[in-house]
């Protein structure tokens, strides 16, 4: 019996986004200013650092905003000078957050966010056509969170972390003329903790921990489509529907952050960030069929494809200017590292290092405030040398993001 060959990049699709290893899209504020982590005015702390919420001035804060996210991929054949790009619809990553101080002492909250999602789509008949067609990719990330504030100038917060997302997965089967679309439903628990320090009252630091989440998809759909109904026996399928079923875990990695403001003068504030990733726990990732021949010959329905992953760094710098008391400019920069070398790219999940720069103003207004901000990623291009593939030339990427924010906070 003849063997499927399956690449299981796909599933990296529920924790990946396509051009953009960690989508940096939390906060509208925070994006104007390189997505830094320090700042404690509203409730959009919440998801970078719950301790936050203590240092929030109002007692109830509410905030919630949307991204629309672009990016192209190019992949150019070094032999045959063919070139490839993606057409990709826009990404459209939302967040909300609510913060309520309990007590003096006691604050509580709730966030919610797509940290991971977007969809790539390469032409149908384009060389990788057997690694990936389209692979749309969504989650979701659900934090309710406590926060206890010790004296003025120390919080400890902690958020428990339920994730729901979903993968579907369109390629080639040349092997037999056909296509494979892979349908998948997973979730996964964490938690997240942190501290946030204000040991002068012009300086914030931030300290927080998000921990790893095992996504588990266990009852995934796979349909093959073929020319042929006689193809369908070879592989234990019913002709009539061409489906099986498949399981898989797929890691989400941890992520250390440190992140510091301080306070120039009282109209000027200058940020920064160093987050740590590590994926060096995705080493690999194994599919599991039911009855469809994806392996070898000692595990014919299971498929193992190596990751080789390893842990990455961001380093960000922003700044924020206060023209009024009602209108703010910021401006920031930073550097994310892709957390896999050039013989290790996939078309499925392609990463590049990449520098971004970003912007933004902020309108405050009584107890409302709007924010709107950009940023312009320059991603470095990438030699591939993929031998486990057979994929080999040179990729670049360009992407660029818009956000509106907007915050209520009303006593």
């Amino acid at each position: 019996m003849k063997k499927i060959l399956v690449s299981t990049a796909l599933l990296a699709g529920v924790l990946s986004y396509a051009g953009g290893f960690r989508v940096s899209l939390q906060g509208v504020k925070q994006l104007a200013m390189a997505h830094t982590s320090a700042h404690a005015e509203d409730a959009s702390v919440a998801f970078f650092n719950p301790a936050g919420m203590s240092f929030i001035p109002s007692k109830l804060s509410i905030v919630a905003g949307g991204f629309g996210a672009s990016n192209k991929v190019t992949f150019q054949n070094l032999n045959t000078l063919q070139s490839t790009h993606t057409d990709n619809p826009m990404g459209t990553p939302l967040y909300a957050a609510i913060a309520y101080k309990a007590t003096s002492k006691l604050s509580v909250g709730f966030s919610f966010t797509t940290p991971f999602g977007s969809t790539i789509e390469w032409p149908s008949d384009w060389e990788g056509k057997e690694m990936v067609e389209k692979l749309e990719l969504k989650s979701f990330y659900f934090q309710p969170m406590v926060s206890y504030k010790f004296n003025d100038w120390l919080a400890f917060g902690a958020s428990y972390i339920y994730a729901r997302g979903n993968v579907n997965w369109d390629k080639a089967v040349t092997q037999f003329g056909g296509e494979l679309n892979l349908d998948s439903k997973a979730s996964g628990h964490g938690y997240g903790f942190g501290f946030y320090f204000r040991p002068d009252p012009k300086l914030d630091v931030s300290i927080a921990y998000r921990s790893p989440v095992d996504m588990k998809a266990k009852d995934g759909t796979a349909t093959f489509k073929f020319p042929s109904a006689s193809i369908y026996p070879l592989l234990g399928l019913d002709a009539s529907t061409g489906t099986d079923g498949f399981s898989a875990t797929l890691p989400l990695v941890e992520e250390y952050t440190i992140g510091l403001t301080y306070k120039i003068t009282p109209k000027w504030l200058i940020s920064g960030d160093f987050n740590y990733h590590g994926w060096s726990r995705y080493s690999k990732l194994t599919l599991d069929f039911a009855t469809a021949p994806v392996g070898n010959q000692a595990d014919p329905t299971v498929s193992v494809s190596p990751k080789n992953f390893r842990n990455s760094k961001t380093v960000r710098l922003g700044t924020q200017y206060a023209f009024t008391n009602m209108i703010y400019g910021r401006l920031g920069a930073y550097y994310d590292e892709s957390p896999y070398s050039d013989d290790n790219f996939i078309a499925e999940t392609p990463s590049f290092n990449t520098y971004v720069v970003t912007g933004g103003v902020g309108f405050k207004l009584k107890q409302f405030g709007v924010d709107i901000a950009g940023g312009y990623a320059m991603p470095q291009t990438r030699n591939v040398t993929n031998k486990a593939l057979g994929f080999y030339g040179e990729a670049k990427a360009t992407a660029f993001y818009l956000g509106l924010g907007l915050s209520y906070n009303p006593f």
